[in-house]
């Protein structure tokens, strides 16, 4: 199964984006301390001094930042000399060192660990981001110093990370509306501080949501189906909420639980799905549907004002896929062939159901239980067979890092020296090939109540060989934690999950350039899954498996047959996890398509129109995350661009039949990738930069194999 993230990142070193989060630790006055933003931190690689880190140093941190580095912005402006690229992008490059020390780890811990104190400083915030944004990207003397230089471009003697940068902003500054009259530019700012406003305010009415709607069980008997681990984990999480004598099932933030799979309580299988459903649909304060129409209404306007005839059109002009209509015929051509192996995959289901002796209709809350029954029977294989062999630090250390060092020569030394914002943190430095040091990587993988859902990677501390900078990197997940004594054993989802993510992570460990704003995974969209989704492929590579999948308790490697159904059950359930993936893409499309005329819409009849409209509305396949609960498009910066994973995952299946064809797990194929993709950031067009690896445009082919969705596929 394909996983998704939520990856945030700073668009260049001017342009910050806010979560909200929290430090952990206890508010303190600044004015009583040295606020440790207002320095540049002196632990290695700059890492933030979590030690050190107050909720009350975050405000006036960030005031201070946005204000410097508006003065600063200011200067390049207003500076008489004629404009050069040194004095004007150069020097954009440079400025917001505050603004950007403080912004990186807000957004970093926010989502990872927040409290209530740091959910309200986000919605007071959000609007200062966005203002400070369009100061910027809107100053009418900014834009014709940033004219004039494009303008000259070819006759000046740029290199080509330089020449990048220059068209890049350009392209950038045009995007954000520079060309806009000052009236509708006056427009433009307020749109752009009430949608910053309702995305702060979406973001924190649906984690409230998300911990409101857990599913209380106050009988035992209710849990059958979870080993003693997982009913323990469960008494212990409703013992953190003061709940004495009851479990509590967590939510994740798709709309299938992983439980559903274990229990055997139909009762508490279509509760909890219920409780997933209608999370942030309960007509409280927590009911994010207002939210979510006032914001598909404002983009619409927005794009309107732009010159655009959607969001969709909007967003998509700097990416990959550059127009509306070619995005949705790529999700729409996959949509027949996902939805046949869908309803195929479910006749197979409701076939177990009675052989099982039950006489009900399918309905979403059986589909995973009774899927993973027929999975044992048509491969015999059993979640619970293959968890022992997949101990989290097993597979992070022996799995994760072992294929980064097999394929770029990384080594990893665990840091315990270094401050983190969370106990279960831990940060390890990654030494290259050669052995010089090369960045910092923290991983933070066990979900909590505070902790945003989903998995993703950012950066602490942004590359730059401009600022001195080398890279600071986490990777957050939201992995079940093990009652207190007991391994952390895995899923091959959450395998799965460590291996995407750390593409993400390499990604950014080998950024390699000059200037922030191009630096590692600061690219498209459309472009941006790409590494993350092609490391995926090593988590099942014979080297790296044998060397990872080992018994937790006898150190015994997974027998081959174990191994042997793994691989045969990979297309298993492909039609369901591409529906519901394709269900999600197309709502987001539906939902930023519209255009300005439209009125604010009724966000659950929109979404079942959309879904019907779309030919994805099966019973039984419900969209991986419905308009009331899809972080990723009203919070996480996807608006249009949930497709990406599926455009992403055409890139890497297609990538990985290249080192099929050159020899797989090599360290030339390795260094090759990373020297033409992995390395180069935003420095250039990412569909040359991919034909350029590939010797060739990308095929679907790869992926539809991958699949099992082409023609005579199992």
């Amino acid at each position: 199964m394909r996983h998704n993230c939520s990856l945030l990142l700073l668009s260049a070193c001017f342009t910050a984006t806010v979560m909200a989060g929290c430090s952990p630790k206890a508010a303190t006055p600044a004015a009583s301390r040295e606020n440790p933003f207002f320095t540049r931190s002196s632990l290695p690689f700059e890492a933030p001094p979590f030690d050190k880190i107050r909720n009350g140093d975050y405000q006036p941190a960030l005031d201070s930042g946005m204000k410097a580095q508006l003065a600063e912005v200011r200067a390049i402006a207003d500076n008489p000399a004629a404009p050069t690229f040194d004095n004007t992008f150069v020097a954009l490059e440079k400025s917001g060192v505050l603004l950007n020390r403080v912004s990186m780890v807000f957004n970093g811990v926010t989502g990872a660990n927040t409290n209530d104190t740091l959910q309200k400083l986000s919605e007071l915030e959000a609007p200062k981001f966005a203002a400070q944004h369009d100061a910027i990207f809107l100053d009418s003397a900014m834009f014709k110093r940033i004219e004039t230089i494009y303008n000259a471009r070819d006759t000046m003697k740029l290199d080509p990370e330089s020449r990048r940068l220059v068209e890049w902003d350009y392209q950038r500054f045009v995007h954000a509306g520079a060309r806009l009259s000052d009236a509708d530019k006056a427009r433009l700012q307020e749109l752009n501080k009430e949608e910053s406003s309702l995305s702060a305010t979406f973001t924190n009415r649906l984690l409230a949501a998300t911990k409101a709607g857990a599913l209380v069980v106050d009988d035992s008997s209710k849990l059958a189906g979870f080993n003693t681990s997982a009913v323990q984990s469960s008494a212990n999480a409703a013992t953190t909420r003061g709940l004495t004598g009851k479990w509590l099932i967590q939510l994740q933030n798709t709309t299938q639980q992983p439980s559903l799979l274990t229990l055997s309580d139909r009762a508490t299988r279509e509760q909890l799905f219920n409780a997933s459903w209608t999370r942030a649909e309960k007509g409280d304060s927590n009911d994010t549907r207002e939210t979510v129409s006032k914001l598909a209404h404002l983009r619409a306007q927005k794009a309107q004002l732009l010159g655009f005839p959607n969001y969709s059109a909007w967003v998509l002009e700097d990416q990959m896929a550059k127009k509306p209509a070619t995005v949705l015929k790529f999700v729409r051509d996959l949509v027949p062939a996902a939805t046949a192996k869908a309803r195929a995959e479910g006749d197979v289901i409701q076939a177990m159901i009675r052989k099982d002796g039950e006489t009900f209709q399918l309905q979403p809350w059986d589909w995973n239980h009774y899927a993973d029954q027929v999975r044992k029977a048509q491969f015999d294989l059993d979640e619970s067979q293959i968890k022992p062999y997949f101990e989290l630090n097993n597979v992070l250390q022996n799995g994760v890092f072992y294929a980064a060092n097999q394929l770029y020569g990384l080594t990893f030394k665990e840091r315990k020296d270094i401050p983190v914002y969370q106990p279960d943190v831990r940060v390890f430095e990654v030494f290259d090939a050669d052995g010089k040091s090369l960045a910092l990587f923290y991983c933070d993988y066990f979900k909590r109540d505070n902790k945003n859902g989903g998995a993703w990677m950012d950066n602490f501390v942004q590359q730059s060989h401009l600022l001195g900078q080398k890279p600071v990197i986490y990777n957050v997940a939201n992995f079940t934690k093990p009652a207190a004594g007991e391994p952390a054993l895995l899923t091959f989802d959450d395998v799965t999950t460590m291996f995407h993510e750390f593409g993400h992570a390499l990604h950014g460990m080998f950024a390699d350039q000059q200037y922030p704003g191009l630096s590692g995974t600061n690219v498209a969209r459309d472009f941006v899954e790409f590494p993350s989704q092609f490391n995926e492929h090593w988590a099942m590579d014979p080297t790296v498996f044998a060397h990872y999948a080992k018994n937790y308790k006898t150190g015994e490697p997974m027998p081959q047959v174990l191994v042997d159904k793994i691989k045969k059950s990979a297309t298993f359930n492909q039609g369901y996890a591409l529906t519901e993936l394709l269900s999600a893409a197309l709502l987001d499309m539906s939902w930023h398509t519209l255009p300005a005329s439209a009125p604010l819409e009724n966000v659950d009849t929109f979404e079942v129109q959309s879904l019907k409209d779309n030919h994805v509305d099966l019973a039984t396949v419900p969209p991986r995350y419905r308009s009331s609960y899809f972080m990723h498009i009203w919070a996480n910066g996807y608006a249009s661009g949930y497709y990406a994973y599926l455009w992403t995952e055409m890139l890497d299946d297609d990538a990985f039949e290249w080192f099929k064809e050159n020899g797989g797990l090599t360290r030339a194929n390795g260094d090759r990738f990373r020297s033409m993709v992995l390395s180069r950031g935003n420095t250039e067009d990412l569909a040359t930069m991919y034909r350029n690896f590939r010797g060739k445009d990308p095929s679907v082919e790869p992926m539809l194999e991958d699949r099992g969705l082409k023609p005579g596929a199992k």
